[in-house]
């Protein structure tokens, strides 16, 4: 028996169109304050708070290359300090060429830190269309602030 193909299955923000506009634009925005001399790789990142603020940031980098700050990073941080702890989405952007680029592994598990239940990940190209996906997908079996607050397991010495 043949094995048919099937259509990657589109998935549906949640978020009002409106709001998927302006958290789209706003991560290509900051894609121009980015400070990336050695990589001249420009990256924007803008964070939706679940009182539907908006925080954007870009990357910097430092010629002490683990001193740099990812543009998702820095949105996060924006919006924490701001007094806004729980994100609804993310948007990513990257300032040259027409594909898209997804937060790296240090950036999910941050944003994991903040992000409510079914956070959405957009990817944003420069003509602002975008591909979307959950923070559940790209970071799955993550470890979180739940996973601290449990109690912990009982040891020999215990009994």
């Amino acid at each position: 028996m043949a094995a048919t193909a099937t259509a990657p299955r589109r998935i549906v923000s949640k978020l009002r169109e409106c709001e998927i506009k302006e958290i789209v634009a706003a991560s290509v925005r900051a894609t121009d304050n980015s400070y990336c001399p050695y990589s001249q790789f420009r990256v924007g990142a803008a964070v939706l708070t679940e009182s539907g603020e908006i925080f954007t940031g870009c990357n910097v980098e430092n010629a002490s290359y683990p001193c740099s700050v990812c543009a998702e990073k820095t949105a996060i941080v924006k919006a924490v300090s701001s007094g806004h702890t729980k994100l609804r989405a993310v948007a990513v952007a990257m300032g040259c060429g027409d594909g898209v680029v997804y937060p790296c592994g240090n950036c999910r598990q941050f944003i994991n830190e903040f992000a409510m239940k079914d956070c959405e990940i957009f990817q944003a190209r420069r003509d602002q269309s975008y591909e979307l996906t959950y923070l559940h997908t790209l970071l799955p079996h993550s470890f979180g602030p739940d996973d601290l607050l449990k109690p912990a397991p009982m040891t020999f010495s215990d009994q």
